[in-house]
Parts: C-alpha cells; sequence; structure tokens
C-alpha cells in the first residue's frame, strides 16, 4: 500500500513547514488530488489514520479536493473528461492526448498554530 508512503511523506513536508514557520501544530490542511494520481480514497483513509498519531498532523482537520481528469487531444485539440489514462479523443478518435489536470498530489494549504496559541 503506497497510500502509507504518501501519507508519512505529508507528514515530513508538514513537519519542515512548521519548523520553517516556528509552529506547534497544524490546525488544517487541504490536499489536492488528481483522479488519476493512482491513489485509493479508502486506502488513504486507513493510512491517514495509521500514520499520524504522535505527528504534528495528528489533530489537524484534513480536507481533500479531489481534481477530475482532463485531457486535451493533439490532432483535433478537443478538451475532454477522461476517467482513465490513455482515453481516445470523442471527438476525432485519436489516442494522442495532453493531460491537462488529474495527476495532482499536493499540499495545497496549511493552517499552522503557533505555541502560544496551542497554550492557551
Amino acid at each position: 500500500m503506497h497510500e502509507l508512503s504518501i501519507v508519512l511523506s505529508i507528514v515530513d513536508a508538514a513537519e519542515e513547514q512548521a519548523r520553517k514557520h516556528g509552529a506547534a501544530a497544524v490546525e488544517r490542511i487541504d490536499l489536492e488530488i488528481g483522479a488519476l494520481a493512482g491513489i485509493e480514497p479508502d486506502a488513504l483513509a486507513f493510512a491517514w489514520e495509521a500514520g499520524l498519531p504522535g505527528t504534528i498532523l495528528a489533530n489537524a482537520e484534513r480536507h481533500i479536493h479531489y481534481i477530475p481528469g482532463r485531457a486535451r487531444c493533439m490532432d483535433c485539440g478537443c478538451q475532454f473528461d477522461v476517467q482513465q489514462l490513455y482515453e481516445a479523443c470523442p471527438q476525432c478518435g485519436n489516442y494522442f492526448t495532453d493531460l491537462l489536470q488529474g495527476r495532482e498530489l499536493k499540499i495545497k494549504s496549511l493552517t499552522l498554530t503557533t505555541a502560544e496559541e496551542v497554550i492557551s
């Protein structure tokens, strides 16, 4: 299950940003995950629960924004939604397409809490 390694990488990135900004905790994390990124939502949820105890994200509110797949035909220029990689253009049938969105996997934002805010 590669989702656990993804979660641990997210934890590492959040800890790095918290150190960089002198934060004691992460209050909220917003993630963008593309429909074609190869991430199973149920496996990610399981890995999230397993990988967060004792980390800076342990009490963070998690928001995931799923980005649908979208491509452009390199032959006719038609833009269309895709459910999987390498779908044919619905207009001309060409398989040579440029994926415009759907493979994202990034931290969109973190809401950090300073040590003073945690104490009060």
